[in-house]
Parts: structure tokens; C-alpha cells; sequence
């Protein structure tokens, strides 16, 4: 299934919000992503659709077993790339901005590259 960079980011903050706050609601997301109520609400019919949500009776939101799988993928991807530029120098603020762009086009061999630099890197430091 062809899953779009917006759909990767709601899943994305349904990872980090669910990991926060042990719940995730629509009207968390709409703040946290600064989006409106209804526009978050449309996206998450979506992802019910494509399978990668449920919303319970309390319309709490949960990541399905495929949402889960891509939301991880593309937080590791935001992690890794944003402390590898920060590790050569980019400002954080930058360096956190341009990972959430550069997480959804990286091909995965060369996010295993950068991940394995990184990985060199740590243990330099250590």
C-alpha cells in the first residue's frame, strides 16, 4: 500500500503522543500538529480505512499492527537523521525540520548507511 508523507506523520504523532500520554485522542493531535479539528478528523477516517487506526467507544485512537510497523519506521528514521545533523553541526530547531522532510523520501539503504554512521559516531564518543 502506497502511504502518503501526511498519513506517515499523524502516525507518527500517534506513536509519540500514545508513548507521552498513554492515550491518544483527535483533539491531542490537532494541538500537537497545530492543524484543525476537522481536518485531523477526516485524515484519522482515513487511516481507519486503511487499516492503520482504530477508535474506540472513548474514540480513543490506537495504531494497528501495520500503523505501528510504519509509525516506528518513520520515528526511527526522525531520530536517527535529526542527531546525525545535529552530531555535524546543524542547529537542533533546523536539524529537527529538516529530518521530518528528509524521513519520508531517504531510500532504505542509504537510511541503514546514515544509521550505521551514526552508530560509529556514538561509539567514538563513548
Amino acid at each position: 500500500m502506497k502511504i502518503y508523507e501526511s498519513a506517515e506523520d499523524y502516525l507518527e504523532m500517534i506513536l509519540v503522543l500514545k508513548r507521552k500520554k498513554g492515550s491518544v485522542h483527535a483533539i491531542d493531535i490537532a494541538r500537537e500538529m497545530n492543524f484543525s479539528k476537522p481536518s485531523v478528523s477526516i485524515a484519522m477516517k482515513k487511516l481507519q480505512e486503511d487499516n492503520l487506526i482504530t477508535v474506540n467507544q472513548h474514540h480513543e485512537i490506537e495504531l494497528t499492527e501495520s500503523g505501528r510497523e510504519i509509525a516506528e519506521r518513520i520515528y526511527e528514521r526522525h531520530i536517527v537523521i535529526s542527531e546525525i545533523l545535529m552530531k555535524i553541526g546543524v542547529e537542533e530547531t533546523t536539524a529537527v525540520k529538516e529530518a521530518c522532510r528528509i524521513e519520508h523520501v531517504i531510500s532504505q539503504d542509504s537510511f541503514e548507511k546514515i544509521k550505521g554512521k551514526l552508530q560509529e559516531m556514538r561509539d567514538r564518543d563513548l
